[in-house]
């Protein structure tokens, strides 16, 4: 009887346990990681992720402290002590809680003296010092110096009026904590109630107006007070009207306006836009844009692709991320250092203009696909062949050959696609059916979107040009000029019966480039290690996760992942992906691939 009240006892206080920490914000649980990551420093030490040649950083989760990186860029481990504490000489950690203090003096403390100076000069001192309780969400002193200097000289030159109005925008008449701090919140400030908004992301950053909250919750005796990177102004339009007055957005709002999307725009929600400027648009060959902006559903698909569901400030990216679009397909949206990239490319000109209803960035390249017409906007996978209206494409015997691959013989939903499954194109072709953990693919091309099913037929959205193969591995590789030594190479090793066989192999093939670049002695023992380069298995690019290992058919297992839309193997990037085989797949490598010396298990120890 006993044991089996221990055991509810047990289960009960397993519940409370998990129910409180499903209950903290991400934010909080990425402070928690911080504090276990710094312990060994001394009591309330967190462990930062500073970006090398730069002063940001981050409270660290997991994925940074393993990688080591943000943005792509490398970071070192910097230790300093958490929220509310401060170090005594002589004693390890950070063992005394900081001094209640009010607003004003709390601010000379934490990072933000120009806001304090600023204060002082405003008269809102005396609010600050005195009864109350507020929340400062105040800018830190790099975020003043950053200001634009006519903005900042517009400011500190009426200080009644200009500077003091600044100041109480970033001041709410309540007393919020990070946890109060709800996602997508918003609270009146004291500037005329204009409010500020509020966003929580998974990787634990929280921001105000997309400024990030570097250094949250430093209590006051009269409030507390939130350090933020940016100075923040008040925002009182939707996007459609910040869209509506820009000039550079110009044939964005005709498109949107054919589409029928500004009632959207103008309504609630929490939209991130990607909006193609005037440029953008004009890189499209004029009679293909001619043909999307005749047709709006076709147009409508193309402005959809640009719209993500939820709302993406820049300071929120930390890693390369796909998101959903409302067209139902993903963009992958990531950083390069300070830029912010799409799908792997930095074509962001102007981030973080804000509406009330979501957030616009500014990007100089329009997302589109070369087979955009008024029947066919994304390349879809068709199960019936549709006709399009006569003239409105021209078709040229590879192009129609080419689309002949990409119609099915039969209507079919994706989610009667199996591993293995050979479906049969209007072509002749077949084609091969790979289901991977997160991803279902059709030779290379990978299922991006839900099926949109007509009345003849079905289409599935696909990411990429669909290739069938044309041959066994070693065929591929004696087509492509880039693998002249590998094809000898292979032949001096006796292992072209194995890559002409029939199977299911992964080839990350080194180029001439990996074999030029390999000294002598190095070249010699190539041939004992080619083996290392083949994985059991076919992986396209598609089928990897944020960490994919595939046995390779001789030595440990092969490393993978995908980072700003760059395949690595063992930290190698791979040059070329898909190329598509009977018996497999290749991927082309300029180097040569080495086994990794230490387990991620046995770095993780060592860290520890």
């Amino acid at each position: 009887f006993r044991s089996d009240v221990k055991m509810n006892v047990c289960a009960l206080v397993l519940a409370l346990v998990l129910a409180v920490c499903a209950a903290r914000s991400p934010y909080q649980a990425v402070l928690q990681h911080s504090r276990i990551r710094g312990r060994q420093q001394g009591p309330n030490v967190c462990a930062m992720q500073q970006i090398i040649g730069s002063d940001k950083k981050y409270f660290t989760n997991c994925k940074q402290w393993y990688h080591r990186k943000i943005c792509g860029k490398p970071t070192m481990t910097t230790y300093e002590c958490c929220p509310g504490y401060e170090r005594i000489p002589g004693e390890k950690g950070c063992p005394a809680a900081l001094p209640l203090m009010n607003i004003y003096n709390t601010l000379g403390g934490v990072g933000a003296t120009t806001t304090q100076l600023y204060s002082d000069r405003a008269k809102l001192r005396d609010e600050i010092e005195g009864p109350g309780s507020f929340t400062f969400f105040a800018p830190s002193d790099k975020a003043w110096a950053a200001l634009p200097t006519e903005i900042l000289d517009a400011l500190v030159s009426n200080v009644n009026i200009e500077l003091l109005n600044a100041l109480h925008y970033h001041m709410v008449n309540r007393r919020l904590t990070s946890e109060e701090l709800r996602h997508g919140s918003s609270f009146a400030s004291m500037y005329q109630g204009f409010h500020v908004h509020i966003h929580h992301y998974s990787n634990g950053v929280v921001t105000v107006n997309c400024g990030r909250l570097i250094k949250p919750d430093q209590h006051a005796t009269n409030g507390i007070v939130h350090v933020v990177d940016r100075v923040i102004t008040a925002i009182s339009n939707n996007v459609q009207t910040l869209i509506d007055v820009e000039d550079d957005l110009e044939t964005l709002r005709t498109a949107i306006a054919a589409a029928g999307l500004t009632t959207m725009l103008e309504n609630e929600g929490q939209y991130t836009i990607f909006a193609p400027t005037n440029e953008a648009f004009e890189k499209i060959p004029p009679e293909t844009l001619n043909r999307i902006l005749a047709d709006p559903v076709a147009l409508r698909d193309l402005l959809n692709y640009h719209i993500l569901k939820q709302m993406q400030c820049a300071e929120s990216i930390v890693s390369g991320t796909p998101m959903e679009t409302l067209q139902g397909t993903t963009l992958e949206v990531g950083c390069d250092g300070d830029q912010m990239t799409l799908n792997g490319k930095a074509i962001i000109t102007k981030k973080d203009q804000l509406g009330t209803n979501g957030v616009v960035h500014y990007i100089n390249e329009l997302f589109y696909n070369v087979f955009t017409s008024p029947c066919v906007y994304r390349l879809f996978l068709m199960s019936y062949l549709s006709v399009c209206p006569t003239g409105s494409l021209t078709m040229t015997p590879d192009m129609k050959k080419l689309m002949a691959n990409h119609i099915l013989k039969e209507q079919m939903s994706s989610k009667s696609l199996y591993h293995g499954q050979e479906l049969e194109t209007v072509g002749g072709l077949k084609l091969r059916v790979f289901v991977y953990r997160n991803n279902l693919c059709i030779e290379n091309a990978c299922i991006a979107a839900h099926d949109k099913t007509g009345r003849f037929g079905s289409m599935f959205t696909v990411d990429s040009v669909l290739t069938p193969p044309m041959g066994t591995i070693m065929d591929v590789l004696k087509a492509d000029d880039r693998f002249s030594l590998l094809v000898g190479a292979i032949q001096t090793a006796g292992m072209t019966e194995l890559l002409n066989q029939q199977g299911a192999l992964t080839f990350f093939a080194p180029t001439n480039d990996a074999f030029n670049a390999l000294p002598k002695a190095e070249l010699n023992k190539l041939m004992h290690v080619l083996r290392y380069h083949l994985g059991e298995g076919l992986l396209v690019s598609g089928g990897l996760g944020s960490h994919t290992r595939l046995k390779c058919l001789q030595g440990d297992k092969l490393e993978l992942g995908l980072r700003n839309y760059t395949v690595y193997v063992n930290k190698v990037p791979v040059a070329a992906t898909d190329l598509m085989a009977t018996n497999g797949v290749v991927h082309a490598v300029h180097s040569i691939i080495k086994p990794l010396r230490e387990s991620r298990r046995f770095q993780e120890l060592q860290e520890r």
